[in-house]
């Protein structure tokens, strides 16, 4: 359902090739924990044939994507991401202008 204000957020990442494990398990407690934040609208994640991972998040406002960057939890998943799990990785947020469905 479209509101007055939406915002996405499209987390682009590869991981590294020597990785270790513990990625799945952080990606699920990160998945567990955004479903539960105020302001979450919905997710899908995808993994393109190339390795790239995309993820795309929907939040119902501005406030709501700040709260969701700067909790304590996703913080340390984002560091963690950063020291152990990711070779790139690329972030967008964007204000939603329009939206229209079929049918």
């Amino acid at each position: 359902m479209f509101t007055a204000e939406q915002y996405v957020v499209v987390f682009r990442s590869r991981l590294t090739t020597d990785a270790p494990g513990g990625y799945a398990e952080t990606a699920d407690a990160m998945e567990a924990l955004v479903r539960e934040q105020p302001g979450y609208v919905e997710h899908k994640a995808f993994t393109a044939g190339d390795g790239e991972r995309v993820t795309i998040a929907t939040f119902a406002d501005a406030a709501s994507v700040e709260s969701w960057r700067d909790l304590a939890e996703h913080r340390a998943a984002q560091r963690r991401g950063r020291e152990q799990f990711y070779a790139t990785y690329s972030l967008q947020v964007a204000k939603v202008e329009r939206v229209s469905h079929f049918p």
